[in-house]
Formats: structure tokens, C-alpha cells, sequence
């Protein structure tokens, strides 16, 4: 039994230590901002085409089932309302924050797991660099910069798609009434939830790639091995996070 569950305890203590590390160094010198805004693009703009389209259809896709129980109750005025705070609240984190990790987590593990059993990462630390400065904290800072961002764009695109399903394509309700039904009931408490997601997904996501990246052995088969980790363990926390934070705000 002790033998069963050594294994993840000391994987857990790894990936604390590195996330402190990690941490504490946003606010040490050096920055290697180069680094970061080259993060940012692979991140933010790389990930756009497909955060908007999952955002896109996600909406579409909501409107176009909640249409027929909406209909039954007479409420069909209420779709923007539904759309929006389910979006805001829920599905537009989660949806891009899967996508990230599917798309950045694995990056980030496989780039840098071809570092490690290529010894780059060895010798950089011979070369007097720290490797969390230099290759963990530029990811960690972009990809929480970016989600958040990609996560406004996806949850309003996500509206816009609930719009063309509800209004033009089945006519549930009239444009000014959907679009002010959305806005309208967005409160304080759904903006916060829908940003701290991705923030603390971010984190997350960012670190999680880095780390099994770093411990990465075996050679390519390794580094295989590290990207399907980083990917299932990132997706696997963002779920389990959601509930989390969604269970600390259904409280207040």
C-alpha cells in the first residue's frame, strides 16, 4: 500500500517545490522578457482561431438545445440570459482553458522534455542559469496573462453564436431583448468567477506542462510519454478547480 502511493506523494511534493519556485521568482530579477512576449504569442495568438470556434459553437450549441425546453415553458426570452451566465460562469473558462492545455500544456512539456534528454537543460545549469528563471517563469507569466484574455473573446463570441442560433436562425426572441437580457444579468459575482478561473487555471496549466517537461526520461519515448501526461493531468485539474472555485462562490 505505502509502495502504491509513494509514488504520487513524492510527484506532488516535485510539482509544489517547482511551483514555489516558480512563484517566488516572478518577483526576482532577471525577467528574460523576450522570452515572455514570445510565450504570448504562441499562447494567445496561437490559440485564437481555435478558442474563438469552440467559443462559437459553444454558444450556438447552447441556444440551439436549451431552444425546445424554453419553448415548452414559454420562456424563450430568457436564452440570452442562460447563455450568458453559463458562459461567463462556466463553459467559457473550462472550454479554453482545455483547449490551452491540449494545445500549450503539451507544447510546453514536449519542448521542454526534448531539452532535458538532450542535456540543454543541464547545460544551462552548468552555464550558471537557472532553468525555472529562464524556461518555467516566462510560461508561467504569459499563459496567465493570455487565458483570461482568450477567455473574455471566447465567452462574448459564445454570446454572439447564442445570438444566431436564438434570433436569426429560430427567432426565439428579438435582438434588443437577447442582447439586453445578456448583459443584464451578468452580476459582479459571475465577472469575478469567469476571470479568477482562468487565472488560477493558468497557473495550473502553465506549470503542469513545464513540470512533467522537466522530469522528462527515456529519450523520445519519454518526451512522448511527458506530453500525453501533461495533457490528461492539466485537463483532469481544470475540471476539478472548477468545481472547487464554483463551490466557494455558490457559498457567498
Amino acid at each position: 500500500m505505502l509502495d502504491l502511493i509513494k509514488g504520487p506523494i513524492l510527484t506532488f511534493q516535485e510539482f509544489v517545490l517547482l511551483a514555489g519556485r516558480a512563484t517566488r521568482g516572478i518577483f526576482r530579477k532577471p525577467y528574460y522578457w523576450p522570452d515572455v512576449f514570445t510565450q504570448m504569442d504562441l499562447i494567445g495568438i496561437g490559440s485564437l482561431p481555435v478558442v474563438l470556434l469552440t467559443g462559437f459553437f459553444s454558444g450556438a450549441v447552447m441556444a440551439l438545445q436549451m431552444s425546445r425546453a424554453l419553448q415548452t415553458y414559454g420562456a424563450t426570452s430568457q436564452i440570452g440570459q442562460i447563455v450568458a451566465i453559463t458562459l461567463v460562469r462556466e463553459m467559457g473558462p473550462v472550454l479554453t482553458a482545455l483547449m490551452v492545455a491540449g494545445r500549450n500544456s503539451s507544447g510546453m512539456a514536449s519542448e521542454l522534455g526534448s531539452m532535458k534528454v538532450t542535456e540543454q537543460i543541464d547545460a544551462m545549469r552548468a552555464l550558471g542559469t537557472d532553468p525555472v528563471m529562464k524556461l518555467v517563469k516566462p510560461r508561467l507569466i504569459a499563459t496567465a496573462t493570455m487565458l483570461p484574455l482568450l477567455t473574455i473573446l471566447a465567452d462574448f463570441v459564445g454570446i454572439f453564436g447564442g445570438w444566431i442560433v436564438a434570433c436569426p436562425l429560430l427567432g426565439l426572441t428579438s435582438d434588443a431583448q437577447y442582447w439586453n437580457n445578456s448583459w443584464r444579468s451578468l452580476e459582479y459575482n459571475d465577472i469575478t468567477q469567469g476571470l479568477l478561473k482562468p487565472f488560477v487555471f493558468a497557473i495550473v496549466l502553465s506549470l503542469v506542462g513545464c513540470f512533467y517537461g522537466m522530469k522528462t526520461t527515456g529519450g523520445t519515448q519519454g518526451v512522448g510519454l511527458a506530453t500525453t501526461q501533461a495533457v490528461v493531468v492539466a485537463s483532469v485539474w481544470v475540471v476539478v478547480l472548477t468545481f472547487l472555485i464554483g463551490r466557494i462562490f455558490v457559498s457567498m
